[in-house]
């Protein structure tokens, strides 16, 4: 299969890129950044250089990929770390998944792409009630904090683009939160070191649940996704989601350091804003079993324990 993928050199791209190439499949990267067209080519794939934000530079970059299907993995998130306003951080992220989404699907019913592979998020799918672990058919966040609303908002315009987009099979993967090789938690990444350094602190009981993927992991469920999957949505996550409050002190003590902070829940809005806060302390979990059941994967790393361990090692 030919396969466009946007976002070729981003964190999941230099690992989905390789992947695609040994399961036998042609691969254009698409980068804004034409000085990126070695790193493209050192992946395996033959880069074509289009702003995403720019529909006419897509529409071109498609139909000169003549793929058949597309990836999207576009995302622009400049730091992990002092995320006080989310919608102000992400603006540019944002901005892929509205109008970089919306190019992308226009380029691909031009072009007679029959197939669409779209990156979410899972920590902000799910509406914070009822229990801790969450399945796709689960209602969705409708009332987020005012700092992430405009970031929840172009998440959800994603997901209904791509899955309700007229002749695509359009396929939505939610991964959880990246670790692993050139993301924020891997050694010398901001969020890593934000924990070794103290500076990443428990909030009040810290009973928000999160899902993490190792980005290895999310790649190989990308590639069985494009060759297998149905249209519709997968949270991509591994198997053992947990609470803010047991994973933070593990990874710390992964790391070597000093056991987290503890602060209140009314002392993480004064500084860390109430998005984050939320995060937290009330955001549910995700569950893997229909990705494990459908697609005929299996996260290499079960779990975030031995894999943080496994990256820091």
């Amino acid at each position: 299969m030919r396969v466009l993928v946007a976002g070729a050199t981003g964190a999941i791209g230099r690992q989905l890129v390789p992947r695609l190439v040994e399961a036998g499949h042609e691969v254009v990267g698409m980068t804004r950044d034409e000085g990126k067209g070695d790193a493209v080519r050192a992946l395996g794939a033959r880069p074509v250089v289009a702003d995403a934000l720019d529909p006419d530079q897509v529409a071109a970059a498609v139909a000169a990929a003549e793929p058949e299907a597309i990836v999207n993995q576009l995302t622009a998130i400049a730091s992990a770390t002092g995320l006080r306003n989310l919608d102000r951080a992400f603006a540019p992220t944002n901005r892929l998944r509205t109008e970089g989404t919306d190019h992308l699907l226009s380029a691909a019913r031009a072009a007679g792409v029959r197939r669409f592979v779209a990156q979410s998020f899972a920590p902000w799918a799910y509406a914070r009630v009822g229990g801790p672990v969450k399945d796709e058919d689960a209602p969705p966040e409708h009332d987020p904090p005012a700092t992430v609303r405009e970031t929840v908002a172009a998440i959800r315009h994603l997901e209904r683009a791509v899955v309700e987009a007229d002749g695509i099979d359009g396929i939505v993967l939610r991964y959880g939160a990246f670790y692993g090789p050139h993301t924020s938690m891997a050694p010398g990444g901001e969020q890593l070191e934000a924990i070794r350094k103290r500076q990443f602190p428990v909030v009040g009981k810290a009973g928000g649940i999160m899902s993490m993927i190792h980005v290895a992991d999310a790649a190989e469920a990308t590639v069985a996704a494009l060759e297998r999957g149905r249209p519709g949505i997968y949270n991509i996550v591994d198997d053992d989601p947990a609470p803010v409050s047991e994973w933070l002190p593990a990874i710390a003590r992964t790391v070597g350091a000093k056991p987290p902070r503890r602060v209140p829940r009314w002392l993480g809005r004064l500084f860390a804003g109430e998005a984050l806060t939320v995060m937290m302390t009330e955001v549910r979990g995700s569950s893997n079993a229909k990705a494990t059941r459908e697609l005929d994967w299996q996260p290499a790393h079960p779990s975030w324990r031995e894999g943080i361990a496994e990256t820091v090692a």
